[in-house]
C-alpha cells in the first residue's frame, strides 16, 4: 500500500465519528482529502500526504464528545465469517470493525415528531459528514430524534444480510427505548443515501415481518431486542434505489411506505424507474420526488458551503410531510 492509501484509511474514523469533532475541521479535512486525490504531481501529492497526516495528528475530540454506542454484544455479532483480511486497505473498515451508532437527540423541552436513522452511502468514510451527520442536524431542526448509523456497508465487502442486520438492530434498540426518546414505537424511519439506501432495503427484505437474525445466522444467540420489529415504519431512500433489474422475493416481507428523492442528472434515475414500478406492482406505497439539474450525492452538502442545488434541499420538508402523514394515518 502507498502513503496515500494509509493516510486515507487513517482518516476514516475521524469522518465516521463526526459528532465528536469540530465541524469546521472535518470540512477542512474533507477538502484536503479531495485535493490530495486529485493531485497529479507525485512530489506535490507526497507533500500533501504529510500535511494531511499532520492535520490528523492535531485533531482533538470536543470536550463533551459523545460516545460510540455499539450495536452488538461482543462475541455475538451475526457475521458470515468470510471477511478475514483487508489487503491494500481496499475497504474502509478492517475485519475487526464493530458496528455502532451515535445518538443526536433533541433538547428535553422539544417534543419529538419521531425518530430517523441515517445511513451514509459508499463505504461510509468521508460520505458520513454530509449525508449522515449534516442530515442528522437537518432532521433535528425539523423536530426528529436522530441516530447516525455506522454499519457494515452493503456489499463492501459484507453481505446484504449483515448490513441489514445492523440496521434492524438499531431499529429494535430505538423501539425498545421509545419511552426514553419520547416517541411512539411505530415512529421509526430509516433514511439511506446511495449505498445506504440499499442497506435500508436489505433491512426490510431480511428482517421485516417474522424474519429473524437467526434465520440467516444460525450461530447467533437472540437476546431481548430480537422480540421487537426490525423493519422501519417509513423508508427514505435518497438517490439509493436498488439496481435496475434486481428482483427481490417479497414473500413474508412487510415493506413500509417508501419515499424516493433523486436528481434528474443522477445515474440512479434508471434504477428508480425500475424499483418504483416493481414496488407498485407489489402493492407498496411509494412517493417519488425528482429535482432538475441535480447530480448524485448532494444531501447535506451545504456543510461545505455548496449551495449550487437549492432545489434539492426541498427533499427534507417533503420527507417530513411524508413521515407525518404515515404516522397520523397509521399507513403501512
Amino acid at each position: 500500500m502507498n502513503n496515500v492509501e494509509q493516510a486515507l484509511h487513517r482518516s476514516v474514523p475521524f469522518f465516521e465519528d463526526a459528532p465528536c469533532y469540530p465541524a469546521e475541521k472535518l470540512v477542512k479535512l474533507h477538502g484536503m482529502r479531495r485535493n490530495m486525490l486529485e493531485e497529479k504531481d507525485p512530489a506535490r501529492q507526497e507533500q500533501m500526504v504529510k500535511e494531511y497526516q499532520a492535520f490528523l495528528d492535531g485533531m482533538e475530540k470536543l470536550p463533551e464528545a459523545p460516545e460510540r454506542i455499539y450495536l452488538w454484544q461482543e462475541g455475538n455479532m451475526p457475521a458470515s465469517g468470510t471477511y478475514l483480511e483487508n489487503p491494500g486497505l481496499r475497504y474502509n473498515h478492517d475485519p475487526d470493525f464493530r458496528p455502532y451508532m451515535f445518538e443526536m437527540l433533541l433538547p428535553e423541552d422539544v417534543t419529538p415528531r419521531g425518530a430517523v436513522i441515517l445511513c451514509a452511502g459508499g463505504d461510509h468514510g468521508d460520505c458520513v459528514i454530509h449525508e449522515a451527520y449534516q442530515s442528522c442536524l437537518d432532521f433535528n431542526k425539523l423536530g426528529y430524534q436522530c441516530f447516525m448509523l455506522l454499519n457494515r456497508p452493503n456489499m463492501m465487502p459484507y453481505t446484504g444480510e449483515e448490513c441489514g442486520a445492523d440496521a434492524a438492530r438499531l431499529v429494535r434498540m430505538i423501539r425498545r427505548d421509545a419511552a426514553k426518546y419520547r416517541i411512539e414505537e411505530n415512529q421509526v424511519a430509516f433514511a439511506g443515501f446511495s449505498n445506504g439506501g440499499l442497506t435500508g432495503e436489505e433491512c426490510i427484505r431480511c428482517y421485516s415481518g417474522s424474519r429473524s437474525v437467526k434465520d440467516y445466522f444460525p450461530d447467533y444467540v437472540p437476546d431481548g431486542l430480537d422480540s421487537y420489529s426490525g423493519a422501519p415504519d417509513a423508508f427514505l431512500c435518497i438517490y439509493g434505489p436498488r439496481f435496475a433489474g434486481k428482483e427481490i422475493d417479497y414473500t413474508g416481507v412487510v415493506y413500509p411506505p417508501v419515499f424516493f428523492a433523486v436528481g434528474m442528472e443522477d445515474t440512479a434515475l434508471d434504477n428508480l424507474h425500475w424499483a418504483y414500478r416493481d414496488l407498485l406492482a407489489h402493492g407498496i406505497r411509494a412517493e417519488v420526488h425528482t429535482f432538475t439539474g441535480v447530480p448524485h450525492g448532494q444531501a447535506g452538502v451545504t456543510l461545505f458551503g455548496n449551495y449550487d442545488y437549492p432545489n434539492f434541499e426541498l427533499w427534507l420538508p417533503l420527507a417530513d410531510a411524508f413521515m407525518q402523514r404515515i404516522y397520523r394515518n397509521g399507513e403501512r
